[in-house]
């Protein structure tokens, strides 16, 4: 699968493909270190090498409900082209994940079925649409038959890898990147039959400068919604788009969430369609064992650290801190007392982060030093320690009890012990602590010397 070349030198782009001027690199204060939601995806493609196993049920509403509800457990159920089929297991898929043993009948059944599908990362929902563009082009016709739009340009790359892999025993199939940078002469019509890209060059490709007729295209596959709603004018965007396509055009959207921005951005984009959601997992912290440690300081904390430290050397362990700077801080104390430390921080390349989790995974580093940054999506199966150095409060300072079940969640998975040490400072932090047990309804025990040895059991 060939794509055009990028003409000129790829401007430096924001996460919501603005072009980066050199004063807006400016530092974003500490309490503003919001998870950058196209970054962390990005992440999370750089960081996975297989499909994680989900618990999540699914859910399945159907635009029909009296029409069978067929789900597959092999990719040759689907009669699939022999090149795709050998395309799907070149890449290392041996059987559908959950997402698409459902969503894979619906997005190939005839005559085609619009899709509004809610996927984590990690899920094979990527290679799922993209099985389904693939199956709907018809090589002869040298022109755009399937459009897929990404939040950023980044994002692009790595769903059109995915169609390079998948297609690569396919070599009719054409691809091309409509993201910014990627000059085309004007009046130019474009032979590749799949075009990826991002909202605002794929509206100009389709609009202004005409090098795809949206009359021709069969499937529209909007990714990310969740992270594409975040930037304002993608939603305008995107909506222009989908407005130009035949009726018959099927429309695929994917959303790891489904706030009811999302809902009803992807019901004014979907018409009439089959919805997949995950249900909510059950929030469980039954395998996991929680204490805290009472400090009248920083220092303190850091001198409680150390003293637990001892018992869990054996493990991996991730700490958590509530800005870069305590982040920063921490780490270089460890290391100053000999540790093998990671620090990971918003302020990082998102490829620097990826090579700073591998290494971790690795084993290479002990103890990973991070932010909020990093309290989502990230599965290190070897974790069994989570230390609150501080404890997750929202913007107003209230106890942030989903950022706790994500950050202790990082332990005890995959059925494993895991162990969660709250570093509490004042009145106002035990507070916050008190609250979060109310909220999750368990009992987490103040860490006594004795303890130290259970900790040694689990961690060991």
């Amino acid at each position: 699968l060939s794509s055009l070349h990028l003409k000129e030198e790829k401007p430096k782009l924001d996460a919501n493909g603005a072009v980066i001027k050199a004063d807006d690199n400016v530092e974003k204060t500490e309490d503003e270190e919001k998870e950058d939601r196209a970054a962390q995806s990005l992440l999370n493609k750089l960081i996975r090498s297989n499909l994680v196993d989900t618990t999540n049920q699914v859910e399945v509403l159907q635009r029909d409900p009296t029409s069978p509800l067929y789900s597959v457990k092999s990719f040759e159920e689907l009669r699939l082209k022999p090149q795709l089929l050998q395309g799907v297991y070149a890449m290392g898929f041996n059987r559908p994940s959950k997402i698409q043993e459902n969503a894979l009948p619906m997005m190939l059944a005839e005559p085609p079925q619009n899709l509004i599908a809610q996927s984590q990362s990690g899920t094979g929902k990527t290679a799922a649409f993209v099985l389904a563009m693939l199956s709907r082009v018809e090589p002869g016709n040298k022109y755009p038959q399937c459009l897929c739009l990404s939040p950023t340009y980044e994002l692009a790359l790595q769903t059109g890898k995915v169609i390079e892999q998948m297609g690569k025993f396919y070599p009719e199939l054409k691809l091309a990147y409509a993201v910014r940078g990627n000059k085309l002469e004007r009046g130019q019509k474009i032979s590749e039959q799949i075009v990826i890209g991002t909202p605002g060059t794929v509206l100009d490709w389709c609009s202004k400068l005409k090098f795809i007729d949206p009359k021709k295209i069969k499937v529209f596959v909007l990714d990310e919604a969740d992270v594409m709603i975040a930037t304002q004018g993608h939603q305008d965007q995107s909506i222009r788009i989908q407005r130009m396509l035949p009726r018959d055009c099927q429309m695929l959207l994917f959303s790891a969430t489904f706030e009811d921005s999302v809902w009803k951005f992807a019901q004014k984009v979907v018409p009439d369609p089959n919805i997949i959601k995950l249900k909510r997992e059950e929030e469980t912290l039954d395998t996991i064992k929680q204490y805290y440690v009472l400090c009248n300081n920083r220092d303190e904390k850091f001198q409680a650290l150390c003293n637990i430290y001892g018992a869990i050397t054996i493990a991996q362990a991730m700490i958590f801190c509530h800005t870069r700077k305590t982040a920063n801080w921490l780490a270089a104390e460890l290391s100053k007392e000999g540790h093998q430390v990671a620090l990971l921080s918003g302020e990082m390349m998102v490829e620097q982060r990826a090579a700073v989790i591998e290494r971790f995974r690795e084993g290479k580093e002990k103890v990973l030093v991070t932010t909020n940054v990093c309290a989502r999506g990230i599965d290190v199966e070897q974790v069994s320690v989570v230390i609150n150095f501080d404890l997750p409060v929202d913007k107003d300072g209230n106890p942030d009890n989903e950022t706790y079940l994500h950050r202790i969640g990082r332990t005890g998975r995959f059925g494993k012990r895991g162990l969660a040490i709250n570093m509490v400072d004042s009145k106002h932090s035990m507070n916050i602590l008190n609250r979060i047990q109310e909220h999750f309804n368990k009992k987490i025990n103040k860490l006594d010397t004795d303890d130290l040895d259970e900790i040694e059991k689990i961690t060991n």
